[in-house]
C-alpha cells in the first residue's frame, strides 16, 4: 500500500541504508539521495549544500534528514557549519518552495555535552564540540521553519545517543573489537552506564515518526535499560567465548597510569596504541540518557541485548 512520497538525505550512509530498507519493507514510496552514490543504482547524487540540486525534491511531501559531518577530525572546522547548518538553511528553503509540510531531522545527545545522568529531552545544551555545537544550531534552523506553519508542519526531531550495529565502525565497534581479540582489560568497578542504540531500532522509529501529526516533536533515542559496562562486557564475552564473566579486571587507577604511559609512548614514537588515558576515562565515565520515546507507542522491534548479540555474531562469530 503507498502511503507517502518520502526523501531520505545521506540514504548512503550507516542509518540511511538501513532506513531504505525498512522503508521497503513496509511499501512506503522513498527515494535515496546522497553526495557520495557510492554506484549504487538506487542512490541520487545530492549535496545539500548546493540549494540546486535540492530541485530534485519536487514531488515529495517528507524529507528525513540524515546528512551531516559527524567525525572527530574533520578540517576545516568550517565544514560542519557549512553541511550541519548551511545544509539545513538549504534543506528547509527547499520545503518552503516545494510546499513539503514535513521534515525528520536526525540531531545528537551530542547537544547536551558532559550532561548528568538521565538528561531528557529538556535538558540544556552543553555541547564541547563543533558536532553537537553544529547540531544544536540546526535544530534552531528547523524550528524556525515549523513555527513558519504549525497548524500544517511536522518537525520531528531525533537525538540519537551513540547508535551500534553491524557494519557500523564507531565507538562500540572499537570496544567490541578489543573484547573479541582477547586483550582486552576492565578498568574500575564497571559500574558505570552507557547508552546505546542499535540501528534497526533507531531506523524502526524513523520510520514511525511518519505518522506523527503537525507540531514539534522532540525526542531522544536511546534503547533501555541502559547496560552499566558490567553487563555489556559480561554480555559480549558469553556471545564470543560463552563465558559469563568480564575477564581481567583492573584497579580505576592503574588504568588511568596505563593510559598516560599510552600517551607518552605514542608521542615520543609516533605509534598509536589501543589504550590511552582519554579512552580510559571515557570508559569509566556515565553516558547515560533518559527518553519519552516510550510514550508514543512506540515498542523496539529488538531488545538491547539481542541487538548486541548480532551485532557480535555478524562482526566476530559468522565466516
Amino acid at each position: 500500500m503507498v502511503q507517502s512520497k518520502v526523501v531520505i538525505l545521506g540514504g548512503a550512509g550507516f542509518v540511511g541504508s538501513r532506513l531504505g530498507d525498512q522503508l521497503a519493507n513496509k511499501d512506503i514510496v522513498f527515494k535515496k539521495y546522497d553526495i557520495e552514490t557510492k554506484n549504487d543504482v538506487n542512490i541520487l547524487s545530492l549535496d545539500i549544500e548546493e540549494i540546486e540540486t535540492l530541485n530534485q525534491l519536487e514531488g515529495a511531501d517528507t524529507i528525513i534528514n540524515l546528512a551531516a559531518v559527524h567525525r572527530d577530525d574533520i578540517r576545516p572546522l568550517s565544514r560542519y557549519d557549512d553541511v550541519n547548518v548551511k545544509g539545513s538553511v538549504n534543506v528547509c528553503e527547499a520545503a518552503r518552495k516545494r510546499e513539503i509540510n514535513k521534515i525528520i531531522f536526525t540531531s545528537s545527545v551530542a547537544i547536551y555535552g558532559f550532561a548528568p545522568s538521565n538528561t531528557d529531552e529538556s535538558g540544556e545544551p552543553n555541547y564541547f564540540n563543533d558536532y553537537g555545537r553544529t547540531k544544536y544550531l540546526a535544530e534552531q534552523v528547523y524550528k524556525e521553519w515549523q513555527a513558519e506553519d504549525p497548524e500544517n508542519r511536522t518537525l520531528v526531531i531525533v537525538r540519537p545517543t551513540v547508535i551500534f550495529g553491524e557494519g557500523n565502525r564507531g565507538n562500540v565497534f572499537n570496544l567490541l573489537k578489543q573484547i573479541a581479540s582477547g586483550r582486552f582489560m576492565m578498568f574500575g568497578n564497571g559500574k558505570n552506564r552507557k547508552s546505546m542504540a542499535y540501528v534497526e531500532n533507531v531506523v524502526a522509529f524513523l520510520e514511525y515518526s511518519l505518522s506523527f501529526k503537525p507540531g514539534l516533536h522532540i525526542y531522544n533515542y536511546i534503547d533501555k535499560p541502559d547496560f552499566d559496562m558490567n553487563t555489556l562486557v559480561s554480555e559480549a564475552r558469553k556471545t564470543l567465548f560463552g563465558k559469563n564473566n568480564v575477564g581481567l579486571r583492573l584497579p580505576a587507577i592503574l588504568g588511568i597510569v596505563i593510559g598516560y604511559f599510552a600517551d607518552f609512548f605514542a608521542k615520543v614514537t609516533g605509534i598509536t596504541l589501543p589504550v590511552s588515558s582519554i579512552r580510559v576515562k571515557k570508559f569509566m565515565g556515565t553516558t547515560q540518557f533518559a527518553s519519552s520515546v516510550s510514550e508514543t507507542g512506540f515498542v523496539p522491534p529488538v531488545s538491547l541485548q539481542d541487538g548486541l548479540a548480532r551485532t557480535l555474531r555478524y562482526e566476530f562469530v559468522e565466516d
